[in-house]
């Protein structure tokens, strides 16, 4: 696992629409390994794709390294169950945003209350950078994400 991006894979993200992403979107970029993570803020509202729930905890754990970036500290994910029985898996910065989350959602619940991935303690990487890509970039790291794929 990088201990930058908490990744296997360097090349795993972004998921959905990889060319879109790395073409429009402000990207995280580890100094470790060099994965592209997408930390872009949606004008609208203001979040970023952390703030949004995930199917799973693996998921989760691609994007918790932006997460830890913005907040400059070390945030969790935590399993989030719905009153319907669907699981999802957030991240937040503290207990506190947590526990706010939970009284607006009434429906919403979680068990563990502590995070089940987290970090012991929030690390700058200064060969970190976030900035959108050059085109020659996003054809290389599409490239490179295509090969990783093949060999799985």
């Amino acid at each position: 696992m990088c201990p930058e991006c908490y990744s296997d894979n360097s090349r795993v993200t972004p998921l959905l629409e990889p060319r879109h992403c790395l073409e429009n979107h402000l990207q995280y970029i580890c100094g470790t390994c060099g994965r592209c993570i997408c930390i872009d803020k949606d004008e609208k509202r203001g979040l970023q794709r952390w703030n949004f729930p995930f199917k799973s905890l693996e998921v989760a754990k691609l994007y918790l390294r932006t997460a830890d970036a913005t907040a400059k500290t070390s945030c969790g994910i935590y399993e989030i169950l719905s009153a319907n029985g669907r699981r999802s898996y957030k991240i937040f910065k503290c207990m506190d945003e947590l526990k706010d989350y939970l009284k607006k959602n009434s429906d919403k619940s979680c068990v563990q209350m502590e995070p089940l991935f987290t970090q012991d303690s929030y690390k700058e990487f200064s060969s970190a950078q976030i900035r959108k890509l050059s085109a020659n970039e996003v054809e290389q790291y599409l490239k490179e994400q295509k090969n990783c794929k093949r060999r799985k």
